[in-house]
C-alpha cells in the first residue's frame, strides 16, 4: 500500500500551477506563468519537481464513449472482513482497472474496470476477477452519459478568468455534447498510437512523439488536433485533492425519477465540489466523484446539495479513504 502525501510538502505556488494544469494539462507554460505569478522557468521548475517525486502527473484521456475502444463498469466491491487492502492490491496492479478507491459505507471498495466488448467485460467480471476469493459481493452499473468529467474539474484556486484563458476551446461540457446520438467512430492506427503515448505522459511534446512512434512531426500534429477538435482526447492532471485542500474526497450513488434524471444531473453537475457524474444503469441512475474542503462539509452537502435534487428517490455516499488509482496510474505518494 502506498502512502499519501503529506499537504505541507508543497506551497500555494505549487498549487497554482497545479490548478493551472488542472484547467489544461498541455497548456504553454507562457499561459501558466501568467497565472500563477511567477516566470515560465519557475513554473517548469515546480512542475518537474512535483512529477519527479510523484506528486502530479498529466495524461492523456480518451472518451471511450465516442470511440470503439472500449467501455466501462463501475463496480461497487464488499470484501472479506479484514481483506479489503489485499483485495486493492490485487485489483491495482490489473492493466483493465481504470479507477480505484478503498472507501467507507455500503461498500468496501469502488472500481472501474474497461473492456473492449462484452466478451471481454463478462469475463472480467464473472470469469477472472483479480482477487475473487476476497469478494463476498459486487454491484455493477455502467455509466451511459457523462454530465461533467474530471478534465472540466476547475479547483476554484485560481480567478474565473483562468479557466477561459486556458482551457482548450474544444473542451465543452458533456451536458451539452450534440453528438450523444452518433455512432463512435473507430481511431486510426496512428491515433491508437498517440493516445497511447500521451496516457504516459500527457504534456509529451509533437518531436518527441514523431521520434517514439516513427512518425513525421505533421503526421502526429494533426492525428492529436484532429483527436483533440472532436473532444475524444482530453487531459487530466492527476493529485491528490487533500493537496489541494480538498480533505473529504467521496462518490454519491444516487436514485433520481426518470423524467427527471436529466435536471438532477444538469443542476449537480454545476457544484463545484464535482469532479465527475453520470447517469447510469441499475438502482443507482447517477453517480458522482466528488470533493469537498472537509468532512464536516458533508453534512449541509447532503442536505442542502443532494436533498435539493429534483426527483430524489435515495441517495448514498461512500466516502474514500484512499484512492489508489486515477487514469490507469498508481499515484507514488510520499511521507
Amino acid at each position: 500500500m502506498t502512502h499519501r502525501a503529506p499537504v505541507d510538502t508543497i506551497d500555494d505556488l505549487d498549487r497554482r500551477v497545479i490548478a493551472a494544469l488542472q484547467l489544461n494539462g498541455r497548456a504553454p507554460w507562457s499561459a501558466v506563468a501568467r497565472w500563477v505569478g511567477a516566470s515560465e522557468t519557475t513554473a517548469q521548475r515546480r512542475y518537474k519537481a512535483l512529477h519527479e517525486r510523484g506528486v502530479l502527473r498529466v495524461v492523456g484521456t480518451l472518451e471511450l464513449d465516442r470511440t470503439r475502444e472500449g467501455s466501462s463498469m463501475l463496480v461497487r466491491v464488499q470484501a472479506r472482513p479484514g481483506r479489503g487492502l489485499d483485495l486493492a492490491d490485487q485489483l491495482a496492479v490489473s492493466p483493465d482497472v481504470r479507477f480505484l478507491a478503498v472507501v467507507t459505507g455500503a461498500a468496501d471498495l469502488i472500481v472501474d474496470f474497461v473492456a473492449r466488448d462484452n466478451e471481454e467485460m463478462m469475463r472480467l467480471l464473472f470469469t477472472d476477477l483479480p482477487g475473487a476469493d476476497l469478494i463476498t459481493s459486487t454491484e455493477a452499473v455502467a455509466v451511459i452519459r457523462a454530465f461533467t468529467s474530471a478534465s472540466m474539474w476547475d479547483t476554484g484556486l485560481l480567478p474565473a478568468e483562468a479557466a477561459a484563458d486556458l482551457r482548450p476551446a474544444t473542451l465543452a461540457s458533456s451536458c451539452d455534447r450534440a453528438d450523444w446520438g452518433e455512432a463512435p467512430k473507430a481511431l486510426t492506427g496512428l491515433e491508437q498510437e498517440v493516445v497511447a503515448a500521451l496516457k504516459e505522459d500527457g504534456r509529451a511534446q509533437v518531436s518527441a512523439l514523431a521520434r517514439r512512434l516513427g512518425h513525421t512531426e505533421s503526421g502526429v500534429a494533426r492525428a492529436m488536433d484532429r483527436l483533440i477538435s472532436r473532444g475524444i482526447l482530453q487531459f487530466r492532471t492527476l493529485v491528490e485533492p487533500a493537496l489541494l485542500g480538498y480533505d473529504a474526497e467521496f462518490m454519491v450513488w444516487l436514485s433520481i425519477e426518470p423524467d427527471r434524471l436529466d435536471a438532477a444531473g444538469r443542476q449537480l453537475a454545476r457544484h463545484p465540489g464535482t469532479k465527475f457524474l453520470g447517469a447510469a444503469t441499475g438502482r443507482f441512475n447517477l453517480v458522482g466523484h466528488m470533493v469537498l474542503p472537509r468532512r464536516t462539509d458533508l453534512f449541509r452537502y447532503t442536505s442542502e446539495v443532494i436533498g435539493a435534487l429534483p426527483g430524489l428517490i435515495a441517495s448514498d455516499v461512500t466516502l474514500h479513504l484512499a484512492t489508489l488509482k486515477y487514469s490507469w496510474h498508481r499515484m507514488v505518494r510520499t511521507v
